[in-house]
């Protein structure tokens, strides 16, 4: 919108009439030319005194402005319609950043402008503290057309002049554009220079009294914040005031509050202003905040950019783009490093000495809240550890506080004693709670409160309504870092349940198997050596199953499958040790031996292979993939007993008879097989089965061979069609083999594999006996195999 001119005819000259009519007195004798000079000196006289109006008129205007912003717009619309212009802008100066910025413009660009102060036409006027005029924008160098390009509006002349305070400081720079009437003319340019001299008194108070406002507004903003930082005790909300307040304190896009972790020696913050992440951990030594910590020094980059200490990779990450930073340290009051504080992007330029110092006023505040709230964080995650450990404890643990009252009880405690409700044990009297056949509870704490000593007693009995428990029950003393008195723990444990623990063996043997197990007592648990067969059995490609899978149909599977196996296991009276991820480790012959313990795990294994035969028949039909496994037994001296620790203990076997085991089961994905057997379990086997010897190697780890076999009784003629055929050229075959005769075994071999082509034991040896033709082995050839791999 263009403002309306105003034109005062005594600031202008007059110009003569011009008419067609020839002159009646061309010439003039001195008498008659002093009429006019007498006019001129009268034209003089009113224009000296229109120019003198004009300028009181500035003054009054700007005397009833009531902001700065008032004031700047009346000085525009009194020099754009007294030059008769169609729009004009006042810059002030900001000595911080060291930009021009435009307070109120004319017509429809009303957004805020900032250009430093020696960039364009402005900026030179600035620079040289000396008016300018400019006939044709466009063809001077100094002047910046982006304005133009993204407003519309089209530039033709420029009248500028520097703005001055009265003792001639530059405040800023007077810009008036594209006079309606004609070029700008050097009287123009006098009259904005008498005119922004003339505001100079009234914009320089504006700014005093603007200036203290803001003042005054930060100082009870500041005061008001740290009051409400000082009253928050939680540390996520007190960070998520704090870097609010510095974001809207220091006119920032994002601010972040880093604490330093002194456990991982990391920097780490909950929350940051338009992070859109609430968490970040990163060392406390790396990046502009690493550095700042590490030094204690702050650190002010305009542009971050040209800064080798910036790491970009966030930005590239988020679609954020940083300019400026201003990072300074957050000390507590030993002046000891606890944190830093990052800032980034301060509209309107970068930060400057006034923002940094009101930053570390800030923080030097409430560093003592930030402390306090980690104490408190810390104390209340220390707080629920505990809790969580107690809940989590299979033992009730109870604490009762000096008076006698019993304070808390985690939820074994309330199990174990039969408590469905809180309200029904906490707070009561120990003496009231524990009355009759358990009064002996009540009697042992008093007298722990008397002695200050630990009691424990073992296989005690309480009595829950027509229930018995053995239970072992320790008392505690709770004592204060200052060894005050602060009340008793007592510990509750269950050791009464003889049903609970045959339920519990049964899942590894039989329950006749568990009824002696129960009955003998600590003197079968206790360590003990004898010969037992041992069973390894694992999934193969299992790493593969569970990505495809997933958690919860990993998990599935695995209940179906070990489901199955375990029946097969206890069907002949084993004892399943242990499940390792996906493998089973399985013990016939302990505790208690058999006279035929080797056959029973070989028959535990064929069945486990028919079992699982079945198991994917099931699987194929409901669309899901197969799985296939192996097996390995052998026989041996084992040592069997509770092996752990006081607190766990668990029931198996250890010894190289167990290891043994497991070497051939992973051996199976050497051979092709799916059931290998040592010689040890081979020549103790009491049936006759399918089988083949299918090498004699020694195991990793070991320096005597031993000889490993195949067990095929589960195959059929599909699985291994001309089975006694080619088993008849295979043992051909390895007795060649064992002889080193490599052409005869590897035609032997071939054989078997035309028969069946599936055979990959086959296959792997005429592989391996190529290979020895080629690599004859130093010394006489022994037919043993060393393996390099467990």
């Amino acid at each position: 919108m263009q403002s309306e001119i105003v034109k005062d005819p005594q600031l202008r000259e007059e110009e003569p009439e011009k008419s067609n009519a020839p002159d009646e007195n061309p010439k003039k004798t001195d008498d008659e030319k002093e009429p006019v000079k007498k006019k001129g000196n009268l034209n003089r006289y009113k224009r000296t005194r229109g120019f003198a109006q004009m300028l009181l008129k500035v003054t009054n205007d700007l005397a009833v402005s009531k902001t700065l912003d008032d004031a700047l717009e009346t000085l525009v619309d009194i020099t754009t319609s007294t030059i008769g212009a169609e729009r004009g802008s006042i810059f002030l100066n900001d000595s911080h950043t060291g930009e021009l910025y435009s307070r109120v413009a004319q017509g429809n660009f009303k957004r805020e402008i900032r250009v430093l102060n020696s960039s364009g036409i402005i900026g030179w006027v600035f620079t040289n503290d000396e008016g300018v005029i400019i006939s044709d924008a466009y063809h001077d160098e100094r002047f910046n057309h982006e304005i133009d390009d993204r407003t519309g509006f089209k530039t033709r002349n420029i009248l500028s002049a520097p703005l001055k305070s009265l003792n001639g400081d530059k405040i800023g720079v007077s810009q008036i554009l594209n006079k309606i009437d004609g070029e700008f003319t050097p009287r123009d340019l006098e009259l904005l220079e008498a005119m922004t001299d003339q505001a100079a008194f009234a914009l320089q108070g504006n700014l005093v009294i603007e200036q203290m406002k803001e003042t005054r507004r930060q100082e009870m903003e500041f005061l008001d914040v740290v009051a409400q930082v000082s009253s928050e005790l939680k540390l996520g909300p007190l960070l998520q005031k704090i870097i609010k307040t510095i974001t809207k304190m220091l006119d920032a896009e994002r601010s972040t509050l880093f604490i330093n972790d002194e456990k991982t020696n990391e920097l780490y913050t909950e929350v940051g202003e338009g992070l859109g992440v609430t968490q970040i951990h990163f060392p406390n030594h790396l990046g502009i905040a690493g550095s700042v910590f590490t030094s204690g020094e702050s650190i002010n980059i305009p542009h971050a950019y040209a800064d080798l200490r910036f790491n970009p990779s966030f930005d590239r990450q988020t679609g954020f783009f940083t300019r400026s930073i201003l990072c300074i340290p957050v000390l507590n009051k030993e002046g000891k490093t606890i944190g830093v504080t990052q800032v980034l992007n301060k509209r309107g330029g970068p930060f400057t000495k006034d923002d940094a110092a009101r930053l570390a006023a800030f923080t030097s505040q409430i560093s003592i809240g930030i402390e306090n709230a980690k104490l408190f964080d810390d104390v209340q995650n220390i707080k629920n550890y505990n809790e969580g450990i107690l809940e989590s404890m299979t033992n009730g643990v109870m604490t009762v506080n000096e008076d006698g009252n019993i304070v808390t009880c985690n939820a074994s405690g309330m199990k174990i004693l039969r408590v469905s409700d809180s309200s029904e044990i906490l707070q009561k009297k120990a003496k009231d709670f524990f009355v009759g056949p358990n009064q002996w509870v009540a009697d042992r704490l008093e007298l722990v409160g008397e002695q200050s000593e630990e009691l424990e007693f073992y296989d005690a009995e309480l009595v829950l309504g027509e229930e018995k428990l053995s239970v072992n029950v320790s008392f505690h003393p709770l004592m204060s870092v200052k060894q005050e008195k602060l009340g008793f723990m007592i510990m509750i444990e269950d050791i009464s349940s003889e049903k609970r623990m045959k339920s519990t063996m049964s899942r590894y043997m039989d329950s006749g198997l568990a009824d002696k197990l129960l009955e003998g007592g600590e003197d079968i648990l206790g360590g003990k050596s004898s010969v037992a067969t041992v069973l390894f059995s694992d999934i193969r490609s299992f790493t593969t199953l569970t990505e495809e899978l997933g958690a919860q149909g990993t998990v599935s599977l695995l209940n179906e499958y070990f489901t199955i196996m375990v029946d097969c296991i206890q069907n002949e009276g084993g004892m399943l040790d242990k499940f390792i991820g996906d493998a089973i480790m399985a013990v016939f012959g302990m505790p208690f031996p058999h006279d035929d313990d080797p056959d029973r795990g070989l028959r535990t294994a064929i069945s486990m292979m028919t079992e699982l035969d079945d198991y994917n028949y099931s699987r194929l039909k409901a669309g899901k993939k197969t799985i296939d496994h192996g097996v390995g037994l052998n026989t041996d001296f084992v040592v069997s007993g509770n092996i752990g620790s006081p607190k766990r203990m668990d029931y198996t076997v250890i010894g190289d008879g167990v290891n043994l085991a497991a070497r051939l089961e992973s051996a199976c994905k050497q051979y092709g097989a799916r059931i290998l057997i040592s010689e040890y379990t081979f020549k103790n086997l009491k049936a006759t089965y399918r089988t083949r010897e299918v090498d004699k190697v020694i195991v990793k780890g070991k320096t005597k061979p031993v000889g490993v076999f195949e067990v095929l009784d589960y195959h059929n003629e599909d699985t291994f069609p001309n089975m006694i055929e080619a088993l008849e050229h295979f043992n051909n075959g390895v007795s060649y083999y064992k002889k080193g005769d490599w052409p005869a075994s590897i035609k032997m071999f071939k054989r078997a594999l035309k028969l069946n082509p599936k055979d990959k034991c086959a296959k792997m040896y005429v592989e391996r006996c190529d290979y020895l033709a080629k690599n004859p082995t130093e010394g006489e050839w022994d037919g043993v195999w060393v393996m390099k791999t467990k």
